[in-house]
């Protein structure tokens, strides 16, 4: 019967020593800076570390004040969500459909419109007179 192959723990060891004597990157590569002034920086993943995940960090525009507004995009990018930066085109295309939004908002509030009240049907699905019952297909008020 065949031996299972051994683990090679010495070799494993000795591997690792070799690792820790190569030299690592200290300072991370600079990746952007957000609308708000904050820096952001990043040490890939190299073959001889052992790290799954790239080192991400920012810097904010007043030393030691982490609690700074940070956009979206960068804040995702900095806990790994996307692998990418973010684009300062893509920045500005949603900072532009934030402001459109707001701006609709504040139109909606000045007009004042309150939902219609419920009509008495199904508890589950509240019945409106501004929603369609069936798509396509409008309902006449009463």
């Amino acid at each position: 019967m065949a031996q299972p192959p051994s683990r090679g723990i010495i070799r494993m060891i000795l591997g690792n020593f070799i690792k820790s004597l190569t030299p690592r990157q200290i300072r991370g590569n600079y990746m952007g800076t957000d609308t708000f002034g904050n820096k952001f920086f990043e040490i890939p993943v190299s073959s001889s570390s052992s790290k799954s995940k790239p080192t991400r960090w920012f810097e904010p525009v007043i030393k030691d004040d982490f609690q700074s507004e940070m956009s979206s995009e960068w804040e995702s990018w900095l806990r790994g969500r996307r692998k990418i930066p973010p684009t300062d085109e893509e920045i500005a295309r949603n900072l532009a459909i934030m402001e459109m939004k707001k701006k609709n908002a504040i139109e909606v509030d000045a007009k004042g419109s309150l939902p219609a009240p419920m009509e008495k049907g199904f508890e589950s699905f509240p019945l409106r007179s501004e929603f369609e019952q069936v798509p396509g297909v409008k309902t006449k008020k009463d």
